[in-house]
């Protein structure tokens, strides 16, 4: 019977010091969340420490909403505060970008998308600030290595051109939009397309808003999360006479293939007249041989008989008559005797 009021008196320090406990840890938060509204209790500060919720957080991101007139038919409340805080959201990011748009009168932005850009992995408070206060990209981008965008019209003259490209952030579309990369590569093929289409350069040059025009046209900003408010052309350089060296490297190959061509043929001819010779020494072999045959058939027209000596002793003396006209005019070598038939 002695112990009961021990262990009561027990109790009621443990009690005693657990409520100390309570309000040392919770009672600034609740006394701030009570002088603002926020609506936060205290035994909604201790289930927060249960779910591995920072109260801190949400009671301050609560404050911010209700103080910039963000109350619970917004969306705002603290069960979804505490959600988007266990999902791994960065919850005051989220409450800033939503004041924010509503001080802009953005009436696009609410919660739930809020909260999915912010899951997305995208920085929704710069979203908001980028649809707020357009935003400058330079063309081509600052880490591409190149100092201009180089396009060749049809004349042959080579344009070197830097952009800068106005956006502002499409909310509606921040989710799975593409991103500064791919506006910058548009753009860029754009204007290397408008100037190419251009007939002479100075016509570009004397209307560069021509190249701004053509591009806008085009609606380059389609499936982005951002839209192109205007494209101006910074500076316009004038580069190398690129058709004329084209032109000069042609040539050249057209000339190089007619050496070629001309070479073939030469080679040709050549073996043509090396043809021509090797005909002619078998024709002057012909002819030895067949004078080589003469002497013969004259020996055997004497054996047989079909010649006779006086006969034979007329065609000497008419080969030698011929030998000697043709030694006087010089025009060629003494006819071959006949040898005497054996």
């Amino acid at each position: 019977m002695r112990l009961v009021p021990l262990v009561m008196l027990g109790l009621c320090v443990f009690a005693l010091l657990l409520v100390a406990l309570l309000l040392t840890r919770y009672l600034r938060l609740w006394v701030q969340s009570y002088a603002s509204g926020a609506g936060i209790g205290l035994f909604d500060l201790v289930a927060m420490s249960f779910k591995k919720v920072n109260p801190t957080v949400i009671v301050r991101s609560k404050i911010m909403a209700v103080q910039a007139g963000l109350g619970d038919s917004t969306g705002i409340t603290r069960q979804a505060l505490e959600g988007h805080y266990l999902a791994g959201g960065r919850v005051p990011l989220v409450v800033q970008a939503l004041i924010a748009a509503n001080k802009a009168r953005i009436t696009e932005l609410d919660w739930k998308l809020a909260t999915a850009i912010d899951l997305a992995g995208r920085n929704v408070r710069e979203a908001v600030q980028t649809s707020v206060y357009p935003k400058v990209i330079d063309c081509p981008g600052k880490n591409s290595g190149r100092d201009s965008l180089d396009s060749v019209a049809k004349n042959g003259i080579q344009l070197k051109v830097r952009a800068r490209v106005t956006v502002r952030t499409n909310l509606n579309q921040l989710i799975g939009g593409a991103t500064e990369e791919t506006i910058i590569a548009r753009v860029g093929e754009g204007i290397v397309s408008a100037i190419g289409s251009a007939e002479k350069h100075t016509d570009v040059l004397e209307n560069p808003d021509v190249i701004s025009k053509t591009v806008l046209a085009r609606r380059l900003d389609a499936n982005t999360a951002f839209e192109i408010v205007s494209i101006d052309i910074a500076d316009i350089d004038v580069g190398a006479n690129i058709g004329a060296r084209l032109q000069a490297d042609q040539a050249e190959a057209d000339t190089r293939v007619a050496r070629a061509n001309a070479e073939g043929r030469r080679a040709m001819a050549v073996a043509k007249e090396q043809e021509m010779v090797a005909g002619i020494e078998e024709s002057r072999a012909a002819l030895v041989e067949a004078e080589a045959e003469v002497p013969r058939a004259i020996a055997d027209s004497l054996l047989s008989g079909g010649l006779g000596i006086v006969d034979y002793y007329k065609l000497r003396n008419l080969q030698a008559d011929t030998d000697m006209r043709r030694s006087i005019a010089g025009t060629g070598t003494p006819v071959a005797q006949p040898a005497a038939a054996g």
